[in-house]
């Protein structure tokens, strides 16, 4: 029976991608730092193991007797201090592999994100893996994701069977980010419009992407060693993807068009007051999610549909579907 770790598996990706390796008969290790979604796993069969991506000996052991190791585990967040990021993301990546490296993991996939690509100053369409990389990066989550990622490239090219994926806009059942977001934006001031919603965007339904990790662990040595995009390859609109989000849900679209200038002028101002104030938490409003919401953005997902062969099962209708649903019943 092939043995899998999973970091960040009380996480939104990390629970799912542990759930599907144990249905295909996978036995698997969960390492992640909430007691609570531990236990949860364990009811579930999975070992889990509360550890910290920044203690190297937790992660070392955790790696021990694994044939695979998926690193989901992140700190994934518009904001925040860029020395935490850089301790989980960057260290914290580096000790995934040397943990690797020391117990001789097979392989390696490494969850990265396309957030490298984009500054959010203007639209990019049909960005493939290739594509060259903003002068500076939009956030200290992007920054840091850039770092891990050359951690990664530097033990692929020296002897660790893996590979990197970067999945874009993960959203599904469980998701706490990305659609809760604009959710309970809807319910307070409104979700902010720019362009009257007329940019494109990729989302990835979450089991497509766990069937993507999947599939790396299949992959063939020719397409080890790489990066490949991850989306659901059908690129929208957003005002239509909120429209049919919030039609599923039964919910009033609430929704406010905000000329881009002001909202970059509030969004930078919200930012320097909550640096001055640091207990005041996160800015309602920040230049990098007011980029996200109003410049295009897309992926080219080529590579891997004709390198690993990945091709989207969950349409977008349908993950939006089974997320409303799940939303519906409680959200638990």
């Amino acid at each position: 029976m092939k043995k899998a770790l999973v970091t960040g598996a009380t996480g939104f990706l990390g629970w799912h991608a542990c759930m599907a390796l144990q249905s295909r008969g996978w036995t698997v290790t969960g390492l992640g730092r909430n007691p609570e979604a531990g236990a949860k796993l364990e009811a579930k069969g999975v070992l889990f193991v509360r550890g910290d991506l920044r203690d190297e000996g937790a992660v070392s052991r955790a790696c021990a007797g694994q044939d695979a190791v998926f690193h989901c585990g992140a700190l994934s967040s518009p904001w925040g201090r860029y020395r935490e990021f850089h301790d989980i993301n960057v260290d914290g990546t580096r000790h995934v592999v040397q943990g690797c490296q020391r117990h001789d993991v097979k392989r390696l996939i490494h969850i990265s994100t396309p957030s490298i690509y984009f500054d959010h100053t203007r639209d990019r369409l049909n960005v493939a893996e290739n594509a060259e990389l903003p002068a500076k990066q939009a956030n200290a989550y992007a920054a840091t994701k850039l770092l891990a990622e050359e951690v990664v490239f530097d033990s692929l090219q020296n002897g660790q069977e893996g590979l990197i994926l970067r999945p874009r806009a993960i959203f599904g059942p469980m998701d706490t980010a990305l659609l809760p977001r604009l959710m309970r934006a809807n319910e307070t001031s409104g979700v902010p419009l720019f362009r009257k919603g007329d940019i494109l965007l990729d989302l990835t339904y979450v089991d497509n992407v766990v069937e993507a990790m999947l599939l790396g662990w299949e992959a063939p040595s020719e397409a080890l060693g790489q990066a490949y995009n991850i989306t659901n390859g059908e690129p929208a609109r957003l005002g239509d993807v909120l429209a049919e989000l919030f039609d599923m849900l039964g919910v009033r679209l609430n929704t406010r068009e905000i000329p881009y200038p002001v909202a970059f002028g509030a969004a930078a101002l919200m930012e320097w007051s909550h640096r001055l104030l640091p207990f005041l938490g996160e800015p309602k409003l920040t230049r990098y999610s007011v980029g996200v919401l109003a410049r295009s953005g897309t992926l080219d997902i080529a590579k891997a549909r004709q390198q690993l062969g990945y091709a989207p099962r969950i349409s977008l209708h349908e993950g939006l579907k089974r997320f409303a649903d799940w939303w519906s019943a409680g959200g638990q």
